[in-house]
């Protein structure tokens, strides 16, 4: 993928910056889209390489992604790799939530991708030839609790990825998914929903073995091996297939691990 012109939402900090300067450092132009300006700029001032932009955008919103796509194509050029990162994080069970909840994220981490992929799309069919990678999470496939708003957002972008893959075969144009279990982040800074479950998720990102770095190197180098559905983290490629291949199995161990956390254990 070397020398691309590669947009990148979220890439401001965490995850969508690792990926903007392990691009950067394979010689790609990066486009850093985030909320917020002054981390877009300090974000493309710290890449190294050259012709790197900086916009603002908010992915959960129709018109700022209509601007964000004139000002892209107008600026700075048709981008041949798209990475849908922006999200925010949310906990609760289905009684925890309210409908406000569910509006924000379905519109940031689900929508957002959406609204990315609608806005980039085309100049890639026009040219037969492009890279998407939507960031998911492994809460698309755990099926587990109190992840409700966040889980149902994420397994619609997977879902998403699955069928624009279909509709995209033969195009030129491919897509993968990628589904991080808990790591090391910021993500926790965007929070929505239940303090008790972001006290959790705190202590499951204090724990992981899985660091910042390690990840983005895994899904960088996955998507560029063209991988569809990456796992980056640690256990989440076995847990996924024991969840395909022995449903039950998985959610006896599932509801085992629940009542050690509900347990403090």
């Amino acid at each position: 993928m070397a020398g691309r012109r590669v947009l990148i939402t979220g890439a401001g900090s965490g995850l969508g910056l690792a990926l903007a300067q392990r691009h950067a450092a394979r010689g790609d132009a990066v486009a850093c889209v985030d909320l917020h300006g002054e981390r877009a700029e300090t974000a493309r001032a710290s890449l190294p390489g050259n012709g790197h932009a900086a916009f603002t955008a908010d992915v959960g919103n129709d018109a700022s992604m209509t601007a964000l796509r004139d000002a892209v194509l107008s600026q700075w050029g048709a981008p041949e790799v798209l990475i849908n990162n922006a999200g925010i994080a949310s906990g609760g069970t289905l009684l925890d939530t309210t409908m406000d909840e569910w509006r924000e994220v379905l519109e940031v981490n689900l929508l957002g991708v959406v609204r990315g992929c609608q806005a980039f799309l085309p100049g890639m069919l026009a040219s037969r030839s492009g890279r998407m990678l939507n960031i998911a999470s492994f809460a698309a496939l755990a099926g587990a609790p109190s992840i409700m708003s966040y889980g149902v957002a994420k397994g619609g972008v997977v879902t998403l990825s699955e069928q624009l893959r279909a509709e995209l075969h033969g195009s030129g144009v491919s897509v993968s998914v990628a589904c991080p279990s808990f790591f090391q982040t910021n993500l926790l800074q965007q929070w929505r929903g239940s303090e008790a479950m972001k006290t959790h998720a705190a202590k499951m990102m204090t724990r992981s073995s899985d660091t910042l770095d390690g990840v983005a190197d895994n899904i960088f180098d996955a998507f560029a091996r063209g991988q569809f559905l990456i796992l980056p983290t640690r256990g989440a490629a076995t847990r996924w297939r024991l969840r395909r291949w022995a449903p039950s199995l998985y959610f006896r161990q599932l509801m085992q691990l629940v009542a050690q956390r509900s347990q403090g254990q």
